[in-house]
């Protein structure tokens, strides 16, 4: 019997292309959700810098991957100003919206 050297139930990091699909997809849902225009080159300078940030976090994130809420507040505290100022709308109404869009 072979011995294993990989620990059950634990996964690998997500690949760089999972992260930027990710990030894509949940900064469209909060798009939708603040129902204002945004226009497609600051949505794009939005999701470089959210997808930078969660580069410089990945092993935080993933370890507490399954907890949507602490994962938002993450967001409110790294992302949202960020984004707020980049798309020039109120951080709240925005940090509202991507806990709706996100699910925590």
């Amino acid at each position: 019997m072979k011995p294993s050297t990989a620990q059950k139930h634990t996964s690998a990091y997500p690949s760089a292309r999972k992260i930027k699909r990710a990030c894509e997809n949940e900064l469209y849902r909060t798009v939708k959700r603040l129902g204002v225009y945004i226009p497609k080159e600051k949505l794009e300078l939005a999701e470089k810098l959210y997808i930078q940030k969660v580069f410089l976090n990945v092993q935080w994130i993933h370890e507490h991957a399954s907890n949507r809420k602490l994962l938002s507040d993450w967001w409110d505290e790294n992302v949202s100003a960020d984004i707020a100022a980049l798309w020039e709308v109120d951080q709240s109404k925005l940090c509202a919206a991507f806990r709706s869009a996100f699910g925590g």
